[in-house]
């Protein structure tokens, strides 16, 4: 039998979600980035996109933050798209490190491959993969385009942060190198590190990140747009990757208390994934101590739990 939920229904406890913890004071903005550690902490939004187009949201949707890691879902959808899932298998694969997002040591451990295309080697790998190869600027307009497809929008690259980023890279540059060091980057170290710095730094809102979830969620129909984005047999691979290494070391507790698969960003960002039935973001800058938003994952597990919504309940849900 199906279950039924109103799109009323859904306003109402974004709304309340809102309501809930607009005032909640934990966490910290991320220091280690100039640019982020003075971005407004009350800031703080909360946007779902449904598979017909439709939007609900509240708050700060419309402000253009810092991408951060939430990109590495659109890169790795990216060489998805040019390479097929299973040479992205091949090359970087899709196992979850247990380990922080920008480890040093994960390489050094399975230096076979850089883990999963969602944590910093990984996403440095991808980047690297994007066609064409040692064009920096022809790879550059396709991650930009392929991230414009997903959100049915431009996003905005930050120069400030874009700077700030490449002044205080020196742990991604170690990366870089590493994965040089055991042919797990595919052009030239440098060019692959800047289109990774480049993307964190791109500018991007709540709304747009939810549109982005949708499309996943409507295995690759941009409901926004209402243009097809990648391959329908994609959809699946990429709701695994985010829902096996999304908040990196805290994923497990995510995915058991929450039910939905999301990717996290230290710009403040979270992007869930709901497949069949909507996308959902929610944006506020102070972090917990893994680097994950602490408003927006207390928003959107406080919806999927109201909503009773869970990605591994097997119901059969209508939104009506």
């Amino acid at each position: 039998m199906d279950k039924k939920i109103s799109k009323s229904k859904i306003k109402e406890v974004v709304n309340a979600a809102y309501q809930k913890f607009l005032n909640e004071q934990s966490g910290k903005n991320a220091d280690y980035i100039p640019y982020l550690a003075n971005i407004d902490k009350n800031l703080f939004g909360i946007s779902v996109c449904l598979l017909n187009g439709e939007i609900i949201e509240v708050g700060n949707t419309d402000y253009h933050f810092g991408i951060e890691s939430v990109s590495k879902v659109h890169t790795a959808i990216l060489a998805m798209r040019q390479y097929g899932s299973d040479e992205v298998l091949n090359k970087i694969g899709a196992d979850a490190t247990g380990l922080p997002f920008n480890s040093i040591m994960a390489i050094l451990l399975e230096n076979d491959h850089p883990s999963t295309p969602l944590v910093n080697a990984g996403a440095i790998s991808a980047c690297s993969m994007v066609k064409p190869t040692g064009d920096s600027d022809a790879k550059w307009k396709a991650i930009v385009t392929n991230i414009k497809d997903l959100c049915a929008s431009d996003p905005v690259l930050i120069d400030e942060l874009y700077k700030s980023e490449s002044d205080t890279n020196y742990n991604n540059r170690a990366i870089s190198f590493l994965l040089k060091n055991f042919d797990r980057i595919y052009d030239d170290p440098d060019l692959s590190l800047d289109l990774y710095t480049r993307q964190c730094s791109l500018g991007i809102t709540a709304q747009q990140l939810a549109i982005t979830g949708a499309t996943i969620a409507n295995k690759g129909f941009n409901p926004v747009s209402k243009q097809v984005v990648f391959d329908a047999g994609l959809a699946p691979k990429i709701t695994s990757l985010i829902a096996s290494v999304g908040f990196y070391e805290h994923t497990g507790d995510w995915i058991y208390s929450s039910g939905i698969p999301a990717k996290s960003g230290v710009g403040g960002g979270v992007m869930g994934v709901m497949p069949g039935l909507f996308g959902i973001a929610a944006f506020a800058p102070p972090l917990d101590d893994a680097g994950n938003s602490v408003k927006a994952q207390l928003a959107i597990k406080y919806i999927m739990n109201e909503l009773s919504l869970n990605v591994f309940s097997g119901d059969q849900v209508v939104i009506e």
